[in-house]
């Protein structure tokens, strides 16, 4: 009798945290792939909005604004928060929060894909290599944050980089260094804002569309003009709400399933993809001095991730 009371225990105890182990594992692989995923998007996203270069940089991110819209309202009706964007759209401070971060991401797209178009894909690899240390240094002067002594060495030594850019390109890398602070202050913003993130880009979309709207029109008499006039074209013109939306969806899965640490290291794979793009297929310069800029900002990289994993194993931070 003992025996019948003991065994059923000693089976099945190993046998349930073997099946939530597994569960664990696998929505870890699958926040590691949705993540890879993303940034892969991201990173080869230059070469679709070079596609897109019979339209001007504005008419694109209209463009982009309206179909991702589009595409978002139809997530959101699938899975049922429609109730959360019309709450959040009839409260004058979320709309107020979500206006300032609408615009902040509206501007850092604009600045992105008018770099892609006129040969700057470097140099706006180079914004996003920065992102994370504008983030630490935001974090610093907006919420109190305190940077251990790596994480300093590795914003100075990125900062140094940015520096040895200007004997590089021959001017100040302002398009970079604007990329990356518009991205960090629209992620301070988004802290602020009470809504998540599908909900909360549903709302920016929805308080920009109706300026995009206003543009396409002015800009483009017409529908024909405004796709491009071919059916190619409107496929392209489409399809930048897919482009906006599908790695956002990837992104908002990983960040729920996965540490921050990786995800932050992970997200060093999009700049550099879109680095080797614009430097192996359309050709743009690299001379040494830009080299060793890219090299200390890859240094600082590698400092930044060594720290972070450290921290993520130290039973304090934990």
């Amino acid at each position: 009798m003992f025996l019948e009371i003991r065994q059923p225990r000693e089976i099945s105890l190993p046998a349930a945290d073997g099946i939530v182990q597994l569960a664990r594992v696998d929505r870890s692989r699958s926040g590691v792939l949705a993540a890879l995923a993303a940034f892969f998007l991201w990173g080869i996203q230059p070469i679709f909005w070079k596609l897109l270069d019979f339209l001007p940089p504005t008419s694109i991110v209209a463009q982009r604004t309206l179909w991702s819209l589009l595409l978002v309202v139809v997530v959101l009706v699938i899975r049922g928060e429609g109730k959360a964007w019309k709450k959040g759209m009839r409260s004058p401070r979320i709309v107020g929060w979500h206006l300032i971060s609408g615009t902040l991401l509206a501007s850092n797209w604009l600045l992105y894909v008018w770099a892609t178009l006129n040969g700057h894909i470097i140099e706006a690899a180079l914004g996003y290599y920065l992102n994370p240390f504008f983030n630490m240094l935001f974090g610093v002067l907006c919420f109190g944050d305190r940077n251990n002594r790596w994480q300093s060495v590795a914003i100075a030594l990125a900062l140094t980089g940015v520096a040895v850019q200007v004997p590089a390109v021959g001017h100040f890398p302002w398009l970079a260094l604007v990329l990356a602070v518009t991205f960090s202050l629209y992620a301070v913003v988004r802290k602020q804002a009470p809504l998540g993130s599908l909900v909360g880009l549903s709302v920016e979309t929805s308080l920009l569309a109706p300026v995009a709207l206003v543009w396409l029109i002015v800009a483009h008499p017409g529908p024909a003009a405004a796709f491009g006039g071919s059916g190619w074209h409107a496929a392209l013109v489409v399809g930048t709400g897919l482009a906006t939306a599908l790695p956002l969806l990837l992104f908002g899965h990983a960040t729920r399933t996965i540490r921050l640490t990786t995800l932050g290291i992970l997200q060093f794979l999009g700049p550099t993809i879109q680095f080797f793009i614009g430097w192996k297929i359309y050709h743009e310069p690299m001379t040494g001095s830009r080299m060793l800029s890219f090299g200390m900002i890859w240094l600082a990289i590698g400092i930044y991730a060594v720290d972070a994993l450290r921290r993520s194993k130290s039973p304090k931070t934990a």
